[in-house]
C-alpha cells in the first residue's frame, strides 16, 4: 500500500449542494413476493423520481420489509403519491424539509436538541452500503457486521442511552494495531491540547490497547468537560445536517470499525477516527467553542456558504495544524487517527498557509490521498476569533445565540429578543463587577 492509499476519508461532510426537494421515506410492507414491485409501480403512476432506495427486514413489524427511500419531490405528485402508499402499506413515515421566513426563505433548521431526531435518519448512504473498492466490500459477515451498528443508531433518538456494543476479538485486535501505531506519534506530533487530555481519557473512559471506549463513557466525560455529547449516526449526513448538530454541541459518531484486512485505512468514519482523531480535542473549551461557531453559522445559512463552512471544517476539526511555538503541530482529526498522514502532514512537502476563513473556505481538496495543502491556526482562540468574524457575513436577516440551558437556539431578530440578551449581558457584566470588587480584598 502506499502512503497515498493510507489516508482515511473522515467526517460526514459531503461535498455536494443540498438538494431542498429530497424528501426521505420509511415504508413498512409485508415480506410477500411483489411488494416491492407494488410500492415502485405507485411511484412509476404519480411520476415520482426515486433517488436512492434499501430494504431490511423490520425490527417492528415481524415478518414485513422496511425500505428507505429518497425521492424528488421537485417531479410528479409526490402528496397524492404518499397517500396512496397510506392506503395499501403498513406504515409510511416522512422526513420532509420545512422552511421558515424572514423577510423571505430561509432553510430550515433544528431550533432545539431534540430536532435533530427529524434528519439523524435522512442520510445520504446507508453505513451498511459498502463501495465496491472497500476492503470489506466481498466479506458477508462484515457487511452484517455494519448493518448491525446502521440499525442501532438509525433507531436512536434523543435522550436515550447509547446501545454498548460487545466488541469481537477480531475488532478489538484492529483497533490495538491502530491505537499502537498512532500512540508513537501523539507526543511529538500532536498538539499540547491532545497530549493534556489524551491520558484523562484512559483514565476515565477505558482507553486502551485492548479495550474499544464505548460512546456514551466518552459522551459523558465530554459532557462534563465542555457539554459536548456523542450520537450515532446510520450513515453519511449532509453538510448542512452534520454541521447543525454542531450548533448544539453534538458530534454524530459511527461505532463501527474499519476492515481488519487494511487496519491503518479506511474509506470513511470508523470509531478509530471518531474516538481517537475527534472526541479528545472536544473535551478542551477553546476547540469545543470553535467547533460550535462553524455549527452555529451555518443555521439558516445559504447552500453556498454550507459549502463555504463544511470547507473550514474540512481543513481545521478535520485536517488541521496550529502552531506550537516554533514548532507546527496536528490537531485535525483526519491526521490524528491516519498514521500515514499524521507523519506527511508535518514534512516540508505539503504547502501550508495561515488559517482565514475567507481563502479556507473557497480551497478546493483531494477526499482519498493525502492533503497537498493545510492550513495553520495561530491557536484555538485565534481561530474562533476569525471563524465568528466570518460568520457575520453570512447572509440571514437574523442572528443566532445557543442557551446550554435549555439545549435551544434562540433567534435573535426582533427588538424584544435584542432587550433580553441585553439584559442577560447585564446580569453577566454584575456578576464580573462583583468578582472584582471580592479580589481587592
Amino acid at each position: 500500500m502506499n502512503k497515498q492509499e493510507e489516508s482515511a476519508t473522515t467526517g460526514y461532510i459531503e461535498d455536494f449542494p443540498d438538494n431542498k426537494g429530497k424528501t426521505t421515506l420509511l415504508l413498512t410492507t409485508s415480506s410477500g413476493v411483489g411488494s416491492l414491485a407494488q410500492i415502485l409501480d405507485i411511484f412509476k403512476e404519480h411520476s415520482v423520481n426515486l433517488q436512492y432506495i434499501e430494504s431490511r427486514p423490520s425490527k417492528e413489524y415481524h415478518d414485513h420489509y422496511d425500505f428507505l427511500i429518497n425521492t424528488d419531490n421537485q417531479t410528479g405528485n409526490l402528496s397524492s403519491c404518499i397517500k396512496k402508499l397510506q392506503d395499501v402499506l403498513i406504515r409510511v413515515k416522512i422526513f420532509s424539509r420545512k422552511h421558515m421566513n424572514f423577510k423571505g426563505e430561509v432553510p430550515w433548521f433544528p431550533s432545539k436538541i431534540n430536532d435533530l431526531d427529524m434528519f439523524a435518519n435522512q442520510i445520504l448512504s446507508y453505513g451498511s452500503e459498502l463501495d465496491a473498492d472497500h476492503p470489506g466490500f466481498t466479506d458477508e459477515v462484515y457487511r452484517a457486521r455494519r448493518k448491525e451498528f446502521a440499525d442501532i443508531a438509525f433507531n436512536y433518538k434523543h435522550g436515550q442511552p447509547i446501545p454498548r456494543i460487545k466488541y469481537t476479538k477480531e475488532e478489538i485486535e484492529t483497533w490495538t494495531n491502530v491505537f499502537d501505531k498512532l500512540t508513537t506519534l501523539y507526543p511529538t506530533h500532536a498538539c499540547k491540547e491532545f497530549n493534556y487530555i489524551f491520558p484523562l481519557l484512559k483514565e476515565n473512559c477505558g482507553y486502551n490497547r485492548d479495550n474499544i471506549p464505548q460512546l456514551q463513557d466518552v459522551s459523558n466525560f465530554l459532557q462534563d468537560c465542555t457539554g459536548f455529547t456523542l450520537r450515532p449516526v446510520a450513515g453519511l449526513l449532509s453538510s448542512r445536517d452534520f454541521l447543525a448538530g454542531l450548533a448544539f454541541r453534538v458530534f454524530h459518531s459511527t461505532q463501527y470499525i474499519r476492515h481488519c484486512k487494511v487496519p491503518l485505512y479506511t474509506p470513511e468514519p470508523d470509531v478509530c477516527h471518531e474516538l481517537l482523531g475527534h472526541a479528545p480535542l472536544f473535551c478542551n473549551p477553546e476547540f469545543a467553542q470553535f467547533s460550535q461557531e462553524i455549527g452555529l453559522a451555518s443555521l439558516g445559512a445559504s447552500d453556498e456558504y454550507i459549502e463555504k463552512l463544511a470547507t473550514c471544517y474540512w481543513f481545521t476539526v478535520e485536517f488541521g495544524l496550529c502552531k506550537e511555538g516554533h514548532d507546527i503541530k496536528a490537531y485535525g482529526a483526519g491526521l490524528l487517527s491516519s498514521y500515514g498522514e499524521l507523519q506527511y502532514c508535518l514534512t516540508d512537502e505539503p504547502a501550508k498557509k495561515p488559517f482565514d476563513p475567507e481563502v479556507t473556505g473557497l480551497q478546493t481538496y483531494p477526499i482519498v490521498k493525502y492533503q497537498p495543502l493545510y492550513f495553520v491556526a495561530e491557536s484555538f482562540a485565534d481561530a474562533k476569533i476569525r471563524l465568528r468574524h466570518f460568520a457575520k457575513k453570512v447572509p440571514r436577516p437574523f442572528a443566532v445565540k445557543y442557551n446550554p440551558y435549555t439545549k435551544t437556539v434562540e433567534v435573535i431578530d426582533t427588538k424584544t429578543t435584542i432587550k433580553q440578551l441585553v439584559s442577560s449581558l447585564k446580569e453577566d457584566f454584575d456578576v464580573i463587577e462583583d468578582a472584582i470588587e471580592k479580589m481587592s480584598f
